[in-house]
């Protein structure tokens, strides 16, 4: 009854994004994006009878969205300098990770993947054929794995989380808990998610981290000079926002303007989304001089200007080499976008108090004093005051913040040493 109850919330779920999509930018992509997959799919070399694809050597990485993209990718190169003459397959759920990384150089195919009925699940496995698939984070798609555990097709799990409210772990959770069963090998976060997972009889598990510290490491070591932030900066502090949301501006703005009088305490703000009449809407309540990153010429005198807007897309981790502080979006709403790649360069870092606790690096990084969650905007300006006002401290945070992404350094490792006992069996 329950695997019934399953297959009719994907068919409900398919439906409905079917009758949002057109109203809907991000719906309609979602369907778009899966139309004739299966020709498609059956029109590429992925059919193609050479030498690699008759012993099926092929790894399918499957990503939720562009976050698990990126919290996958150390894996996906790793796998690719370790076993090259594998071809890799990416799959995405989510439109917000399909468009942004379609041309992603590293995968030899990129697809959306298909819903999970059972259906979708046997047709695509029969097409693909993997040899071992991964799963990033938090995706347990029942009908994928059940087919995969029946074709005895390894599954690994890897940076995945586990949390005590989670159905998983309560009295009537049977259903899901199986769901875990099928997966080879799971590699969590935390030492938390080993205990729930040992708990429920789970014991082909390693604690192994989290390989966003890995992808965050290989950032650093390939950030990018952004010569209008650096003529932006010009010996200024800068306060970063990354991953703006209204909710986040609400409490920014005030503090921004704010700072009429002090001129050597700078903006730049990166918006979630590029909104045209967003950012309009914001240049008229910031009462500092504004900017947008694509307005700047050659001879624009940066320095005439407290607020420099990134109405653009690709720059945002290297944008960070260039802050003092940092902002980061999205949990006075409902999540956290990525901190790390602030913490990697070294910082105060501040959220929202809302919707951070799900994240462990945020709920790590506020215990160590190298983050702070803030209610409102006086408890930013007071925060922000004490920090510029203390150099001693300020440093003393920059070094909590870059040492805690350095300690972490090394999940990819872990990952590839069971990727190597699975494929060598």
């Amino acid at each position: 009854m329950l695997q019934l109850l399953y297959n009719f919330s994907i068919y409900a779920y398919s439906f409905i994004i079917r009758v949002l999509a057109p109203f809907n930018s991000k719906a309609k992509l979602w369907i778009d994006g899966r139309k004739n997959i299966f020709e498609r799919l059956g029109s590429t070399s992925l059919t193609n009878p050479f030498t690699e694809r008759s012993r099926g050597m092929l790894a399918w990485f499957h990503c939720a969205s562009l976050g698990e993209f990126e919290q996958g990718r150390p894996v996906i190169e790793a796998f690719r300098a370790k076993y090259p003459a594998y071809k890799i397959l990416v799959t995405f759920f989510s439109p917000s990770g399909y468009e942004i990384r379609k041309n992603y150089a590293g995968a030899d195919y990129i697809f959306y993947l298909p819903a999970d009925t059972p259906a979708n699940a046997r047709k695509f496995i029969e097409i693909v054929k993997p040899s071992i698939v991964f799963f990033v984070k938090y995706e347990f798609w029942r009908n994928y794995l059940t087919e995969l555990e029946r074709k005895q097709i390894p599954a690994v799990s890897f940076s995945a989380i586990f949390r005590p409210n989670q159905l998983f772990f309560k009295s009537y959770g049977g259903f899901y808990r199986e769901v875990l069963t099928k997966f080879k090998h799971i590699l969590v976060q935390n030492q938390e998610s080993f205990d729930l997972l040992k708990s429920i009889d789970i014991e082909s598990i390693t604690l192994a981290g989290d390989t966003r510290f890995d992808r965050v490491k290989q950032i650093v070591d390939a950030r990018k000079d952004i010569p209008i932030a650096e003529r932006f900066k010009a010996n200024r502090q800068v306060f970063m926002v990354g991953s703006a949301w209204q909710t986040d501006m609400a409490v920014l703005i005030p503090l921004m303007n704010s700072c009429k009088n002090d001129s050597n305490l700078t903006f730049v703000i990166a918006p979630h989304e590029i909104h045209r009449e967003e950012i309009n809407t914001w240049q008229k309540q910031i009462e500092l001089k504004s900017i947008c990153f694509s307005e700047v010429k050659p001879d624009t005198k940066l320095i005439d200007y407290q607020v420099l807007i990134i109405d653009n897309i690709g720059m945002l981790s290297s944008l960070y080499q260039y802050a003092d502080f940092a902002l980061i979006g999205g949990s006075f709403g409902k999540g956290l976008h990525n901190i790390l790649e602030a913490a990697t360069f070294g910082m105060p870092i501040f959220f929202g108090n809302k919707a951070y606790h799900k994240f462990q690096e945020a709920v790590d990084l506020v215990n160590q004093g190298g983050a702070y969650a803030i209610t409102s905007t006086e408890d930013l300006i007071e925060i922000l005051k004490n920090l510029r006002s203390n150099e001693a401290r300020k440093r003393e945070t920059d070094k909590i913040s870059q040492n805690y992404v350095l300690h972490n350094i090394g999940a990819t490792e872990k990952v590839m040493a069971v990727v190597q006992s699975i494929l060598d069996n």
